[in-house]
């Protein structure tokens, strides 16, 4: 089971997400128990390619590269869902690796929030009290 604080219009709740079987999900919203009914996924139908002399390349296709990133922009992304404590910078402010970026309690813990590399703080994409689910871009470092 898994448990989640949302805010919504204001309103805290708290979310345990139960048992999965088949396309059903017990979830419970504040103490009161709901089924929940997921919707299927349809799998893409994956169309062969056939190949004949006439449509085949001359030269094989290029490889396809990531561009290199110019300013070298990236997001402190949340290692896991919790709620933000406090914000320990402002943007513009410069930092410096392994500093305390922010405090996000995540199951009844404080965990500190760290600078992965030296830069300065270009955006900060949460506020004090907002709940956060895990991967949600939280400050972004140049």
């Amino acid at each position: 089971m898994k448990e989640y604080r949302y805010k919504i219009n204001g309103n805290l709740y708290k979310v345990t997400v139960g048992d999965i079987e088949d396309n059903n999900v017990r979830v419970e919203v504040n103490g009161t128990p709901y089924t929940v009914e997921l919707e299927k996924q349809n799998k893409p139908k994956i169309k062969p390619v056939v190949r004949t002399a006439s449509t085949t390349p001359a030269a094989p296709p290029a490889a396809v590269t990531r561009p290199a990133s110019v300013g070298s922009k990236s997001g402190i992304k949340s290692p896991l869902p919790g709620v933000i404590l406090e914000i320990k910078v402002k943007e513009g402010d410069t930092v410096k690796r392994g500093q305390t970026l922010l405090v996000l309690e995540a199951m009844k813990m404080e965990n500190d929030i760290k600078a992965d590399r030296d830069g300065k703080v270009t955006a900060i994409k949460v506020s004090k009290g907002e709940s956060i689910l895990e991967g949600t871009d939280l400050i972004i470092i140049e």
